[in-house]
C-alpha cells in the first residue's frame, strides 16, 4: 500500500509561482512512476507532470516550460512558475509500481488533492 499527502497549494496572482509536494508513504519498488494530475471538470483527471523510476519527465503541452516535477527520496514536488488563470484546479498526486508507465488508467494510488487557485 501506499499513501500519498500533498500539501503547498493556495491562492496567488496570475504570473506567481508555486510549489507543491507530495510525500509517498510505503515501497514504490524498482520501477514506478510517480505524478500530478488536475481534477479539470472538463477533461477528468488531467495529467499535468510525471516521472517514472528512469528518470524520464513528461509535461502536459499547456505547462512545459513553466512547471517542473522533481523526486527527491519519497516527496514528489511540483514548481509551478508563470501561473495562467487557467492553472486553478485541485491538484491530485498520483503513484503507480511494478510499471514505469505513467497514464492515468497506470496510477493505482491517489493523494486527497491541494487546491491552487490563480486570480488574474
Amino acid at each position: 500500500q501506499l499513501q500519498l499527502v500533498e500539501s503547498g497549494g493556495g491562492s496567488v496572482q496570475a504570473g506567481g509561482s508555486l510549489s507543491l509536494s507530495c510525500v509517498v508513504s510505503g515501497n514504490l519498488y524498482s520501477r514506478y512512476c510517480v505524478g500530478w494530475f488536475r481534477r479539470s471538470t472538463v477533461k477528468g483527471r488531467e495529467a499535468v507532470a510525471a516521472i517514472n523510476s528512469n528518470g524520464d519527465t513528461t509535461y502536459a503541452e499547456s505547462v512545459k516550460g513553466r512547471f517542473t516535477i522533481s523526486k527527491v527520496s519519497n516527496t514528489l514536488s511540483l514548481q509551478m512558475d508563470s501561473l495562467k488563470a487557467e492553472d486553478s484546479d485541485i491538484y491530485l498526486c498520483a503513484a503507480t509500481r511494478m510499471t514505469s508507465g505513467c497514464s492515468r488508467s497506470a496510477m493505482g494510488y491517489w493523494g486527497q488533492g491541494t487546491q491552487v487557485t490563480v486570480s488574474s
